[in-house]
């Protein structure tokens, strides 16, 4: 009987213990969460100073995170969400679901920030990345790719930040012309993926030539694997840049862990695990500065990016393009 008070009054103490825990729901893409990516580090590093449980939730790509808040509205379990871009923005700030961030930084971004509301955790280009032993000469632009045989896997822009981001790359860079280089482009698709590690596994695996990913993606097989074969191909165009942000659910109840994650986001402890996991420039340069083997990484000749509050708009006519492309 004793045994059982005993018994039970553990339990009591450790349902306590374990009430008295916070808990911060952040909603981001997979890739994200994986055992490689960022989010094992990072929950470590916050949990060590927020004395909560912070719990990521995949939720696809990058695009499909914005879908998730818009249909989950008001009754979301998210506080935080990390993965959309800039590209994205301006919808998810009319949804009225986000709140100010409060944040003050010196970022190192090529472009100026102003945005108060959502903050900026890494950037970089979008690419074509391709196997250097297969592929001896890569396209020097989207005409010559597009006039190639080369097969290619991208990513779907309705659920895919990259996927997004390449249309607004084609239409960007060639305006009224944007639907004739999808055209030619067509027969070269040889699947699209609804998110970035799907493509860029098929990649890895041969069933495409290129992928469309990121400058920085050789970046991890150079230092990761130490595998100097990858590159990306630079296109006289220029290449799109992405910014990744971050911003806190206006209808979170647990405010203060949100600030405090923010703020976790622009510090050297956040910034310096994103090089090498997540394989883009961070927000912030961190006091050791990039790792090796990024000096090495294709600079673009012309960095495009469509001002976030017109990226709405653009995004429509590019939709409607590429459909009307890959339909035919």
């Amino acid at each position: 009987m004793k045994t059982s008070i005993i018994a039970a009054g553990f339990c009591a103490i450790a349902n306590v213990a374990a009430a008295e825990i916070p808990v911060l729901t952040v909603y981001t893409y997979d890739s994200f969460v994986s055992d490689w990516g960022p989010g094992p580090a990072v929950e470590k590093a916050f949990e060590v100073t927020c004395g909560c449980d912070l719990q990521f939730v995949g939720s696809g790509d990058g695009a499909a995170l914005l879908a998730r808040i818009r249909l989950e509205g008001a009754r979301t379990k998210a506080d935080v969400v990390l993965g959309l871009d800039t590209n994205l923005t301006a919808t998810a700030a009319q949804t009225g679901l986000f709140a100010p961030s409060g944040i003050s930084a010196k970022y190192n971004l090529p472009v100026a920030w102003d945005d108060t509301t959502f903050v900026p955790y890494d950037w970089g280009y979008f690419a074509f990345v391709y196997d250097k032993t297969k592929l001896a000469t890569p396209p020097a632009d989207f005409k010559a790719l597009a006039a190639s045989d080369l097969k290619i896997v991208i990513q779907d822009p309705r659920s895919s930040t990259p996927g997004l981001g390449l249309l607004l790359w084609v239409k960007d860079a060639y305006g009224d012309e944007a639907p004739m280089i999808w055209e030619g482009l067509s027969d070269n698709i040889i699947t699209v993926t609804k998110g970035w590690s799907e493509a860029y596994g098929m990649f890895l695996e041969g069933e495409a030539d290129m992928v469309l990913s990121y400058t920085t993606s050789p970046a991890y097989h150079l230092i990761a694997e130490q595998d100097d074969t990858k590159a990306a191909a630079p296109f006289a165009e220029g290449h799109y840049m992405q910014i990744e942000v971050a911003a806190k659910l206006a209808g979170t109840d647990q405010p203060e862990l949100a600030d405090a994650f923010l703020k976790f986001i622009v510090s050297d402890a956040f910034q310096s695990i994103i090089p090498t996991t997540n394989w883009m420039y961070p927000a912030i340069t961190p006091t050791d500065g990039l790792p090796d083997g990024f000096e090495t990484l294709i600079t673009p000749a012309k960095s495009l990016l469509v001002p976030a509050d017109q990226a709405d708009a653009l995004r429509d006519v590019a939709l409607a393009e590429w459909l009307t492309a890959l339909s035919k």
